[in-house]
């Protein structure tokens, strides 16, 4: 299902060009929420944040993370317009209990959880607001005003497909004193 989802959607994409379903001069916003908080790897055997392990799960799903965790909606939203998604975002967890259970449920034994995050929740013990963000891509909102397929035709450093800055000449050799600054040793 997740390898044929993003086919198909440029397969809609497509037939909606070439049906002349899709007008560059109607807008349509769409919001979409209730994402899957977690999805699970049969190669792994193990669920991974959809999102990233700090985004809130539903409220009412909270639950779900003990006896179902495939079930439990994420607090997640992004907007979409004209099927190209503007932005992304989520309303982030700050209870310490519900981060170490979603740390269980993504398999982190309470050492391996303390060991990378013990600093989030030490710090959300304190006492943390209910807080979100959204990432909003100008660039995507630019193209799609203009008209424009390629959103490289609106950024003001593009790469090439390859991630080379044409302007720059990046990715380059990176000096020996570079190196030291940043605190990098390379051994081969």
């Amino acid at each position: 299902k997740n390898k044929t989802l993003p086919q198909l959607c440029e397969l809609r994409l497509e037939m909606g060009n070439r049906l002349g379903l899709r007008d560059k001069n109607v807008f349509k916003p769409l919001w979409i929420v209730d994402f899957p908080l977690l999805e699970w790897d049969e190669e792994t055997q193990r669920f991974y944040a959809m999102h990233h392990p700090f985004t809130a799960p539903m409220d009412e799903d909270i639950p779900l993370l003990d006896t179902d965790p495939a079930k439990v909606r994420a607090k997640a939203y992004d907007i979409i317009l004209n099927g190209c998604e503007l932005g992304g975002g989520s309303i982030r967890i700050h209870d310490p209990e519900l981060q170490t259970k979603m740390f269980e449920a993504l398999g982190f034994t309470e050492e391996k959880a303390k060991e990378q995050f013990g600093h989030l929740i030490t710090a959300f013990s304190y006492g943390a607001p209910p807080h979100g963000g959204l990432a909003y891509g100008l660039d995507r909102l630019c193209m799609l005003l203009a008209g424009l397929d390629s959103i490289r035709d609106v950024i003001a450093f593009p790469k090439t497909s390859s991630g080379a800055d044409p302007m720059t000449g990046a990715p380059g050799e990176v000096s020996r004193r570079q190196l030291k600054e940043a605190n990098i040793s390379i051994n081969m």
